[in-house]
């Protein structure tokens, strides 16, 4: 049975961009506890930093596309995105299915 993969990339600003960072990657990982759908969830801090550099990666997974809309909508994430548009400038996304 194949899964959803939710992954995004996200670029901080600078005015206290390392512990935003770090507050962003402790909210994110008490998701999974939270939300039902969530099945795993993975955090990384890049430290290349360099110019092609991301500062901050999820990468989590569902069961379905149902799950994965059910974790968008819900309360908790929700929370966490309000403070991740506080202190971010940039972020990517990608939404696969892998068989």
């Amino acid at each position: 049975m194949g899964s959803v993969v939710h992954i995004v990339m996200f670029r901080f600003e600078n005015e206290n961009r390392d512990e935003n960072i770090e507050k962003v990657k402790e909210m994110l990982e008490a998701l999974p506890s939270k939300i039902e759908t969530l099945r795993s969830m993975e955090v990384g801090v890049d430290f290349l930093h360099s110019e092609r550099s991301m500062d901050l990666v999820l990468t989590s997974t569902f069961d379905d596309r149902d799950g994965l809309e059910a974790y968008r909508v819900h309360p908790a994430h929700q929370e966490v995105v309000a403070f991740i548009k506080e202190v971010t400038i940039e972020s990517r996304v990608v939404d696969y299915e892998r068989e």
